[in-house]
């Protein structure tokens, strides 16, 4: 027998496994928390069977097209926002405050992995919201424009984009603040985008000032999911707005993140 056989072998495992790894692990314990998922999931369908509802004894202006395939894109952006915003920055923020991250930091998994990891958690959720959702909008009578090509690139960009942009301004809440004041202004925040920020309603139902939302990140992700899924196109100029706020926000979060 070799006298090498015995012999340890210390070292981590390949980036990719301990991405995935982390990512699954982080996937679990977003669906275990209620609250995260009072956020991802119950909230977005209430707001979609709402809306729909509402709109059959209540007028909304703005709505041009049947109030389901206006809702139901607009409702799929904003579980986008739920998860990889408001989710992502509590969560974040309270790792910080329990020293989650700073033990995560002495692991073999570096800080571009921890980040990839917590990016692919996001997408994981996100894909499952929008099979629930979606799920819901087709039982309700929505019709999506889903087979054109540019439909399927509009969709996909959206979400990855989208998904980016928020992560950061996430990221870039959860490192400034304390854990508290993260949960507060994350919660304030997503209400206020969610009431006015033209992410369920078209920018058209905010009269003059819904020219601004469409530079919000909630605007332009709501913007990019309605015409994809209304029209088949793909709003280049709203992507564009959201890979703004992704640069924006990584590099503001790159300069201000406190792991600890």
């Amino acid at each position: 027998m070799s006298t090498g056989t015995f012999t340890p072998a210390p070292g981590g495992a390949p980036l990719v496994r301990q991405v995935l790894a982390q990512a699954s692990m982080e996937a679990r314990l977003m669906a275990r928390n209620g609250e995260q998922l009072l956020l991802a999931v119950v909230i977005p369908v209430l707001v979609l069977i709402g809306g729909v509802e509402g709109a059959k004894h209540v007028s909304i202006t703005g709505i041009s097209q049947r109030p389901v395939d206006e809702f139901a894109p607009g409702v799929l952006a904003l579980a986008v926002m739920s998860t990889a915003f408001t989710s992502l920055a509590i969560a974040t923020g309270f790792e910080r405050r329990y020293g989650v991250i700073k033990r995560l930091g002495a692991s073999p998994l570096p800080r571009a992995g921890l980040l990839l990891g917590k990016v692919g958690a996001l997408l994981i959720v996100e894909a499952c919201q929008i099979v629930v959702l979606g799920l819901v909008g087709l039982a309700l009578g929505w019709h999506p424009h889903a087979g054109h090509p540019g439909a399927v690139l509009g969709v996909v960009l959206g979400i990855l984009v989208g998904t980016s942009a928020f992560a950061s301004l996430g990221l870039l809440m959860a490192g400034a603040l304390r854990a508290e004041a993260t949960l507060a202004a994350a919660n304030l925040v997503y209400l206020l985008l969610m009431a006015g920020g033209a992410v369920v309603l078209p920018q058209s139902a905010y009269g003059a000032f819904g020219h601004v939302t469409g530079y919000l990140p909630s605007g332009a992700l709501g913007n990019t999911m309605r015409a994809a899924f209304l029209h088949g196109n793909l709003a280049g100029g709203s992507l564009l707005v959201l890979v703004a706020w992704t640069a924006v926000g990584t590099v503001a979060t790159v300069r201000t993140f406190q792991w600890e």
